[in-house]
């Protein structure tokens, strides 16, 4: 234990000594935030334009979230600079040095990077909701109603898992530039993309961005997906599980 305890404090030093990390995080929230916010005064201003269909599927929830489109993007940054950040430098070498059990070193970075990006991660959330709610107006929705909290602390969790399967990702590519030119524009554009045609959106709805969106989904019209917020959540997480193994089983099996 007082073993852990010194892993523990080593990785939490590391991510608090490089300011890009903590940038990164800061980033996340005020890019998603802010542009959340933007898309809520746009919405309630052009709310009487929308089609039928629009309204009676308008998810006032999920309108405080638009601006995780970018703000995910931050958080696979901060995902990507706390692993491959130590072997662009060479410092895992000294870190397995000091830490030769390969499981215990792995699950102690995530353990640090999981707890800083869900309290980053919740706090951006919550604060999306109520700013976006305010600007809505008298399309909003109080976080009392049914489903609204599930969502808004869902969006929390899209972020941290978003970053954890980064760090899985990362582990398995040991290159921040290989990790940040496949990452940034599979989630960005590829994704999307791939929604958006009809020979691969059967396929596609089930990769980890898009499964995500649907935890803070209240109205499930709105994202016309063929399963729930906890069937998206459970595929996320497979997602995630699947990432952080692959990295395990690399970081066990290669030399640094």
């Amino acid at each position: 234990m007082p073993h852990t305890t010194r892993v523990l404090r080593s990785e939490w030093t590391k991510i608090r000594s490089v300011r890009s990390t903590l940038w990164t995080l800061a980033t996340a929230l005020v890019v998603t935030v802010g542009l959340s916010a933007v898309f809520c005064a746009l919405t309630a201003s052009q709310f009487d334009n929308l089609g039928e269909r629009q309204q009676a599927t308008f998810d006032a929830t999920q309108t405080s979230f638009s601006g995780s489109v970018l703000g995910q993007l931050a958080m696979i940054a901060f995902g990507v600079m706390v692993v491959s950040s130590e072997y662009s430098t060479g410092m895992i070498r000294s870190s397995l040095a000091a830490v030769p059990q390969r499981t215990v070193f792995l699950a102690a970075k995530i353990f640090v990077a999981t707890m800083l990006v869900l309290v980053v991660g919740m706090i951006t959330s919550f604060l999306a909701f109520f700013v976006g709610q305010a600007l809505l107006g008298e399309n909003s929705v109080s976080i009392q109603d049914e489903g609204v909290l599930r969502a808004v602390l869902g969006g929390g969790v899209y972020m941290t898992l978003l970053a954890l399967f980064a760090m899985g990702i990362s582990f398995v590519l040991r290159s921040p530039l290989l990790a940040f030119a496949i990452l940034m524009p599979f989630f960005f554009l590829i994704s999307n993309i791939l929604t958006g045609v009809s020979a691969t959106k059967d396929y596609a709805q089930y990769l980890p961005d898009q499964a995500g969106k649907t935890l803070t989904a209240v109205v499930p019209e709105s994202l016309n997906r063929p399963y729930g917020p906890y069937e998206g959540l459970l595929i996320m997480v497979a997602w995630t599980v699947a990432a952080l193994i692959a990295g395990w089983i690399v970081l066990k099996r290669r030399d640094a």
